[in-house]
């Protein structure tokens, strides 16, 4: 059996020997480059269109840099295994100087802003994020350069429940499913038996729920077990330790709530207000997270969720004093990454094909053997 400890926050592939059997040997891209990029525009476009109509949100500017000292960066898990890339600013001759961070998420910032643009319940944002993650191994599905459709809205007390969760992430997969309609008229040779569309609707389990079905495995091939029983399913509950003492994976403790009791739909009793998609990818073969979601934290839950983190000391920060002050709102949010969404509306094999950044030499060759033409 493989560790489960050590599967808690590893993203993905750990070494180019195994990358190489993932990456597939019958590829070949039913787009050219060219037709990629109108395909992922007019993807991007109706995706932020359709989203914003849905959730009732607007589109706002958001940072790539912020202040070391907000407590606004997020650092994705709470075991600190991913550090943002800091530098300093010396400004006006080191007499008025800043010392920065570029953006890994925009969770927390996210929240802050609702207050900056009069969000009401109901009511919120979208952003078209752009972040660095320094600590990823590079392989077909992750890579250092970030892009995501960053959203939050604002909740009620009465809207912290699992049914309203519910109905925002089917809100989110209908419009995942329109756009890929929306880029098969475009392109019709995308629709093709080979690989198959998204389905029309997402199985929704617990995290526990699915430690039942396979308790000796780790969470990665749990995930791979059940998106190839079901090929799109929302997961609820991603932090709090289940019953083999794991938590299903490392989540940050100051934004997404997963420490609030719940029921899950077979009655047994459950934590957590939150959530990923993943489906399954028949290009790769493999699980593909798409989006991470989640009622966000009250103060009760803040302070409750930091101590489980030893992470109280978090509190002294700008953001957090913020919750813990009633300065910002219950919210709702999550990130849909957008190059992951690219990947498998346009049956991509890497996400080299629908994004610009940086790639080893060695993770290059490998593509282009196999056919994949990784942009540069």
């Amino acid at each position: 059996m493989t560790d489960k400890a050590a599967d808690l926050a590893g993203p993905g592939i750990g070494n180019y020997a195994d990358l190489e059997k993932v990456l597939p040997d019958d590829y070949e891209s039913l787009l050219t480059p060219r037709e990629t990029m109108q395909a992922l525009f007019a993807a991007k476009s109706y995706i932020e269109e359709n989203l914003c109509k849905e959730l009732n949100l607007m589109m706002v500017q958001v940072p790539l840099i912020v202040d070391s000292l907000s407590g606004v960066n997020d650092m994705l898990d709470r075991d600190g295994s991913r550090s943002p890339v800091g530098f300093h600013i010396s400004n006006d001759h080191g007499k008025n100087p800043i010392d920065a961070q570029v953006v890994q998420a925009a969770t927390k910032w996210k929240r802050m802003a609702l207050a900056q643009f009069g969000m009401e319940v109901g009511e919120g944002i979208c952003t078209d994020m752009k972040a660095v993650r320094k600590d990823y191994f590079l392989d077909h599905d992750h890579s250092a350069y970030v892009d995501q459709w960053d959203w939050e809205r604002v909740v009620s007390p009465e809207q912290r429940n699992l049914q309203f969760l519910t109905d925002i992430v089917k809100r989110i997969w209908g419009v995942l499913v329109g756009a890929e309609q929306h880029v098969q008229d475009m392109y019709p040779q995308l629709n093709t038996p080979k690989y198959p569309n998204l389905p029309e609707e997402l199985t929704f389990l617990h995290a526990e729920e699915i430690l039942d079905m396979y308790p000796d495995l780790p969470r990665k091939q749990r995930e791979t077990r059940i998106v190839q029983q079901y090929p799109a399913i929302f997961i609820y509950g991603i932090g709090w330790p289940l019953k083999d003492g794991y938590p299903h994976e490392m989540r940050a403790a100051d934004y997404d709530d997963w420490i609030t009791e719940t029921t899950s739909a077979s009655g047994e009793p459950t934590h957590g207000l939150n959530g990923d998609i993943l489906v399954w990818n028949p290009v790769t073969r493999r699980r593909h997270e798409l989006t991470s979601m989640g009622v966000r934290v009250t103060k009760e839950t803040l302070v409750t969720q930091l101590a489980m983190s030893g992470q109280l000391d978090f509190l002294e920060l700008p953001y957090h004093q913020a919750i813990m002050n009633d300065e910002i709102p219950l919210s709702i949010g999550g990130g849909i990454g957008q190059s992951r969404t690219y990947m498998m509306l346009l049956k991509k094999a890497h996400l080299g094909e629908v994004s610009v950044t940086v790639w080893p030499k060695i993770l290059k060759d490998m593509c282009a053997k196999k056919g994949i033409h990784v942009l540069e």
